[in-house]
């Protein structure tokens, strides 16, 4: 008699959303901590390389000392080599950088609340089409009317936010950076999340993103300061080099949880805390940019988007 192997268990839904939720107030503290950095520097880029890249270090260490880690790294290895995992399924961390690039060059500019409002409607938009798709989770996840106005909430209240912030006070572009860093962050899970079920370990993706985020970074940051010039000193607060060890924290949480709650409602999950803590960031240490009323107001119904979309009802077909 034939024995079927042991279905993986999920963790219960209040408690993967917790974690998510604890993974999106790292997010905003990362991107006060990166755009910090970035400003110190008067460079968006080198800060995306030095907060990738201390997260990379600490991954190389982690790896050197987990086992598990490395036996995951040899059976992608061996997946690209003998094509049963496409190349695209490990470039998860060039997202990734754009995500840490956007933090560096816009984060404490349009201020932390303004960026992350915006990151929530790329988010959610490129979690619903995932789960449509069977990307990221186990099963397919169809359209519903929660989630598909839990996606056109999110859109309105990025549009409220971003209301009084359109009167040139900054480029136009700042908007739509942490928007497009949004989208792809989804797209990022869901990848890490294929990597990690191939791998067996969160921590053989969370490196692999890393280690792909951290050269495309170096790239883009050498061509660019070729012209630029690169910056004369290093700024002597340690509290802005912790950026990267925060991005390994949340990167491989998410690679965990994707495949127990699908893209969107990671997304939301994470939202949640994500908007909580830019609100109090701006609100009690606030940036260039003072927070506004109307982002507060878009924070809230992103809030309510997540509440809506999170609704478990039967998908039409």
């Amino acid at each position: 008699m034939a024995h079927s192997s042991p279905q993986p268990r999920h963790l219960p839904a209040w408690f993967s959303l917790l974690l998510a939720a604890l993974c999106g107030a790292g997010i905003a503290v990362q991107t006060r901590i990166n755009g910090a950095l970035g400003v110190a520097l008067h460079d968006g880029f080198t800060a995306g390389v030095i907060s990738f890249g201390s997260g990379f270090l600490i991954l190389l260490i982690v790896m050197a000392l987990v086992p598990k880690g490395r036996q995951g790294f040899g059976a992608v290895v061996s997946g690209l080599r003998d094509g049963s995992m496409p190349v695209w399924g490990v470039l998860g961390g060039v997202a990734g950088a754009f995500f840490v690039l956007s933090q560096g060059v816009t984060g404490a500019v349009i201020g932390v609340a303004l960026f992350s409002v915006a990151l929530v409607a790329g988010q959610t938009i490129s979690g619903l089409m995932l789960d449509r798709r069977g990307f990221g989770s186990q099963a397919h996840v169809g359209f519903t009317w929660p989630r598909l106005t839990g996606a056109a909430l999110t859109v309105v209240a990025v549009a409220i936010s971003m209301s009084s912030q359109l009167r040139g006070e900054f480029p136009a572009w700042m908007l739509l950076m942490p928007l497009v860093a949004g989208f792809g962050s989804g797209w990022q899970s869901a990848v890490n999340g294929r990597v990690r079920a191939r791998a067996g370990s969160a921590l053989t993706a969370t490196f692999l993103n890393f280690l792909v985020g951290t050269a495309a970074l170096v790239v883009v940051a050498v061509i660019r300061n070729a012209f630029a010039g690169w910056p004369t000193s290093l700024p002597a607060e340690p509290l802005l080099y912790l950026g990267g060890a925060i991005g390994c924290v949340f990167i491989g949480v998410n690679a965990f949880l994707v495949g127990h709650t699908g893209v969107l409602v990671l997304g939301l999950g994470t939202v949640t805390g994500q908007l909580f803590t830019s609100l109090a960031i701006d609100a009690f240490a606030p940036g260039h940019t003072p927070l506004a009323v109307t982002t507060v107001v878009g924070a809230l119904l992103a809030l309510v988007a997540v509440a809506i979309a999170t609704l478990r009802v039967r998908p039409r077909r």
